[in-house]
This record gives C-alpha cells, structure tokens and sequence, in this order.
C-alpha cells in the first residue's frame, strides 16, 4: 500500500547530490580562465583595451594607475 505524500512534503524535500571530478574540474577551468582574462586586459599596455575594461577594472579593485 503507497503512503501519501502532501503537497507540504514534496515542496519542502530537497535533495543534494555531490559535485563529480568532472564538474569541479569545469569550476576550476572556469576560475583560472576568469582570472586570466582579468589579469590580462588588468595588464594590457594598449590604451583601446584599458578604456573598455577601466570602469570595470575598479569597481573590482584592480588597480590600473
């Protein structure tokens, strides 16, 4: 015999499933990959990529002069 599960029950469960090698490989791609893109327009010498990224390049407290 099934037991009933109220509508309560079902929105209040929640199940978790733990990250795979796989997937904390991507987090960790996806880190190095941001951080290199912000350290390299942070340190780019050309003045036309330090005016696309100036604004923001400070709001995340890079200093750039």
């Amino acid at each position: 015999m099934p037991t009933s599960v109220t509508t309560n029950q079902a929105i209040n469960s929640t199940q978790t499933t733990p990250l795979t090698r796989s997937e904390s490989l991507q987090h960790a791609a996806i880190f190095a990959f941001g951080a290199l893109i912000i350290f390299a327009v942070g340190f780019a010498p050309m003045q036309i990529v330090h005016n696309a990224a100036h604004d923001t390049r400070h709001s995340i407290s890079f200093p750039c002069h």
